[in-house]
């Protein structure tokens, strides 16, 4: 299947701060991109897809963000649904799903709700044989977009992954979400109205928990957002060089001066390309080893302190890939003076998209975990935001 060519992505790149200014909503740009074949990429060749590796797939992934870091954000669910099905043991509904997803079909995510704990709300029921589903979802990444929703209900005292069409009765995504970046990902509200569910497409999250999904998918879905961030700081250089490559004036001095040419200006242009070289190398590298991890699962020898230490990987570059890029966005504007600030350039985008982004998982919860390891070896466990007690024992 075909790359993403540089032709779309220049094309992409283009476009991405009139879309973001008028909120043009990407439609036919993510159709473009699931043309492509990016949205099944790590469909295996003996499923008819191309079967790439994940540090492939990120790769991929941060080029598409440094042309448009909001449809690249769309496919966060969509390809953790992709990358679900390695540890499907349900070839038939393996099948299905690349069968779905090599057809075109797009996935969005639909887990968050506005309530005072972490609780589910959203429920599903049955009625005269018939599973319905009721509630509603808030942050619901690229289900404006989608053909399919993955979401979480609450089904007879059990938390259960759901996945519904969006082309059924019932379902409603409306664009309404209200933050200052990533304005395009279609991360607004979901109205799952007496919605028929196909029994086929439920199953509890207890069933999946084999000590290896989890940790491997926590790593994953974050990775997806570091990848997005690191093609930002690549978006943040190419627009720096941009705005100053033309330039015959430099603030603060008479008569004509090329900036480009100012040792100042190119300094900072050269630590923006440093920033954006580590985050794409920190992301990659994570992304390898969440590679290692799977290659020994597939191969039927799985390794639990190699999916640990994918989980952690993906901690640490968090760590690094987060505050340089977010450093290096607001850095950005000393390339210029009050000219870069323009709102017709767009630059603010980048920082305000890289801060959005960093808002998910916050970055602390992760320090600590990481520290927890470091010091007790303690594997990172979701849903627990204190350390457990120990007893204090004399060294």
């Amino acid at each position: 299947m075909p790359d993403l060519s540089p032709e779309f992505l220049q094309r992409l790149r283009k476009g991405a701060a009139t879309r973001d200014q008028v909120r043009e909503l990407p439609r036919a740009e993510i159709r473009e991109v699931l043309d492509s074949g990016f949205g099944s990429a790590r469909v295996p060749a003996s499923a008819g897809g191309e079967g790439v590796s994940a540090a492939i797939l990120f790769a991929r992934l941060i080029d598409l963000a440094a042309a448009d870091s909001n449809v690249a954000h769309v496919f966060r669910g969509h390809l953790a649904v992709v990358e679900q099905q390695w540890f499907e043991p349900d070839a038939a509904r393996r099948s299905a799903w690349y069968e779905r997803v090599l057809a075109g079909d797009l996935v969005g995510n639909a887990q968050s709700e506005q309530t005072a704990t972490s609780d589910i709300a959203t429920t599903l029921t049955e009625r005269d044989g018939i599973l319905r589903l009721d509630g509603r979802k808030y942050y619901t990444t690229g289900s404006l977009y989608a053909d399919w929703i993955d979401l979480s209900a609450r089904y007879r005292g059990e938390d259960h992954q759901v996945i519904v069409s969006t082309h059924v009765e019932g379902v409603e995504s409306v664009d309404d979400w209200a933050g200052f970046g990533q304005r395009l990902t279609g991360s607004g509200t979901t109205t799952f109205t007496d919605v028929v569910v196909d029994p086929a497409l439920v199953r509890p999250y207890a069933l999946d928990d084999d000590g290896f999904r989890h940790p491997y998918l926590m790593g994953f879905f974050q990775l997806v957002l570091l990848a997005v961030v690191a093609g930002i700081g690549r978006a943040a250089v190419d627009d720096a060089v941009a705005f100053v490559q033309p330039r015959r004036r430099i603030f603060g001095y008479g008569g004509e001066a090329f900036p480009r040419e100012d040792p100042l200006v190119q300094a900072v242009v050269g630590r923006l390309s440093s920033a954006a070289f580590a985050a794409r190398a920190t992301v990659l590298e994570a992304a390898r080893s969440l590679d290692a991890a799977l290659d020994g699962y597939r191969a039927g020898d799985p390794d639990a302190a190699a999916f640990t230490r994918a989980q952690l990987d993906v901690y640490r570059a968090q760590q690094t890939v987060l505050p340089t890029v977010i450093a290096a966005t607001a850095e950005l504007f000393e390339v210029g003076g009050a000219s870069s600030v323009d709102t017709g350039r767009g630059l603010d985008r980048h920082w305000r998209n890289a801060r959005t982004i960093a808002t998910h998982n916050p970055s602390v919860q992760r320090q600590r975990a990481l520290g927890d390891w470091e010091l007790n070896g303690v594997v990172p466990a979701f849903n627990q935001p204190q350390p457990s007690t120990r007893p204090v024992t004399a060294s």
